[in-house]
């Protein structure tokens, strides 16, 4: 009879469990097509040798420009989404891709906001000179076009993903740090802060026992949106000539070797383009939902 009713019980959890979460997944449902949307990318990028069904450099041109498998009426093809202008496998490049625009994107906000989390705290926490020097500083990279900036640093340089990253890491802080100086401006005149000055707190303990705490979830929102940015400009840099090198599979690259052959072949960018769309799309979504969650502004 006891057993019985410990089966009960644990059924009775789990059906509760099941319940909550089918809940939380209808009041939720942008955040969980978002984050079901990252999580594909994300999981490609990792896998991308065991999920991809060919090499994706591996050229054959006697598949050259074959039309997706599940549309071809000849039997000719075996490429699930199609061949490109040289015969390569079109869904293992997009897969490898994934593995490009997510590192752009992760390394890229990554730098920004390290850096601009730092210059954001300096110029909101003490003021005075620093912030009229970090805000002027601010002020002249926003009044740079990014795409041009961007243009001439890679003519000088050349370019590689890693001067993407970099570009992007150095360009975008400036987001960061305005975030963060008009929270902390906000912050520092509370009462709380106020107390913990005058017992004695140290500007380093006050820093990152009050301050970080209270600005990390607006700092998280906004990497998330950055990361969907970061994806589209290094697309674009790639698409002009001027991204990863082009033996680097890349969804820019493919939307490039494309141009020719839009009305000829119109899977080969249309699926890169997708796949664009929908890895921004869900990090838009993902970023959309953390804000309603995280922002107490949007609560009420």
């Amino acid at each position: 009879m006891t057993q019985a009713i410990e089966t009960v019980a644990v059924t009775t959890k789990k059906k509760s469990k099941i319940i909550k979460v089918l809940n939380f997944i209808k009041k939720n449902p942008t955040g969980i097509i978002g984050l079901l949307l990252v999580l594909a990318s994300v999981l490609c990028a990792i896998f991308a040798p065991y999920i991809a069904p060919y090499d994706p450099g591996a050229a054959s041109l006697g598949h050259r420009l074959d039309m997706p498998r599940w549309i071809d009426d000849t039997g000719k093809s075996q490429y699930l989404l199609g061949g490109d202008q040289v015969g390569r496998d079109l869904l293992s490049r997009i897969i490898y891709g994934a593995r490009i625009s997510l590192l752009v994107g992760i390394c890229g906000v990554a730098i920004s906001l390290v850096l601009g989390t730092f210059l954001g705290i300096i110029s909101g926490y003490f003021g005075k000179w620093m912030d009229d020097l970090i805000m002027r500083l601010a002020e002249v990279q926003m009044g740079l076009p990014f795409i041009l900036l961007a243009i001439v640093i890679m003519s000088v340089f050349g370019t590689g993903i890693e001067k993407i990253i970099i570009i992007l890491g150095l360009t975008y802080w400036v987001s960061f740090a305005r975030l963060i100086r008009g929270e902390i401006l906000a912050l520092k005149e509370q009462e709380y802060i106020q107390a913990a000055k005058a017992i004695g707190g140290t500007h380093f303990k006050i820093i990152l026992k009050h301050i970080l705490p209270n600005v990390a979830s607006s700092i998280l929102v906004l990497a998330t949106m950055c990361i969907a940015e970061f994806i589209l400009l290094e697309a674009s840099l790639t698409f002009l000539g001027l991204g990863v090198e082009p033996t680097v599979p890349s969804w820019g690259g493919m939307l490039a070797d494309s141009r020719n052959y839009m009305t000829s072949a119109w899977w080969i960018s249309v699926f890169p383009g997708i796949a664009i769309m929908l890895t921004v799309l869900g990090f838009n979504l993902l970023g959309d939902w953390l804000r309603d969650r995280l922002d107490p502004n949007m609560k009420v």
